[in-house]
């Protein structure tokens, strides 16, 4: 209980390997709330340490088999057996434009396909607003679900990922996105 005597979400982890590395898989009892990259030694210390204080929750190893359907997903989707996440996401790590820019991305940009920062911020009702998007992909608690890799530059150049250029390129590679420019 916190101190307005409400109950502290419940949240489980695990790190699963996958073709681009170990992620690091969180989920509340609403959903899937977090992945992240490189899911070793201080990055996963770091994320359960953000999960932490963020949610206010101490973070235990999955018992319940909160995360089988995340698991099971992930590893469809990296075997390329699976093009759409139906998965249920716990959206507490993100707010506000971000929040609505990342819903955006994840219903409307399908497998296989790319977006401009600019033209999602066109989407979301803020022509113009294509470095906040740029902020609110580098924000995005729920990569690869939430496809931040589709986002690319109008030019056809890869921009930022959080988890590394490689990652972004790798994924991409898997969705069959191969233009010239983003290699």
């Amino acid at each position: 209980m916190n101190e307005y005597g409400e109950s502290r979400p419940s949240v489980e982890w695990a790190v699963v390997p996958s073709a681009i590395g170990p992620l690091l898989l969180a989920a509340t009892e609403r959903g899937l709330v977090s992945v992240a990259f490189h899911a070793e030694g201080p990055v996963r210390e770091r994320t359960l340490d953000g999960l932490r204080s963020r949610l206010g929750a101490e973070p235990v190893e999955s018992a319940s088999g909160r995360l089988a359907g995340a698991i099971r997903e992930l590893s469809a989707y990296f075997a390329g057996e699976l093009r759409d996440f139906g998965l249920p996401l716990d959206w507490s790590l993100s707010s506000g434009f971000h929040r609505q820019v990342l819903r955006e991305l994840a219903a409307g940009v399908p497998y296989g396909a790319v977006i401009g920062y600019g033209e999602l911020a066109a989407r979301v009702g803020r022509p113009g607003a294509g470095q906040a998007v740029g902020a609110a992909m580098g924000s995005n608690p729920l990569p690869v679900v939430v496809p931040c890799h589709r986002v690319v530059e109008s030019g056809g150049g890869l921009g930022g990922f959080g988890g590394g250029l490689e990652t972004k390129r790798r994924l991409l590679a898997l969705e069959g996105i191969h233009p010239e420019p983003l290699f």
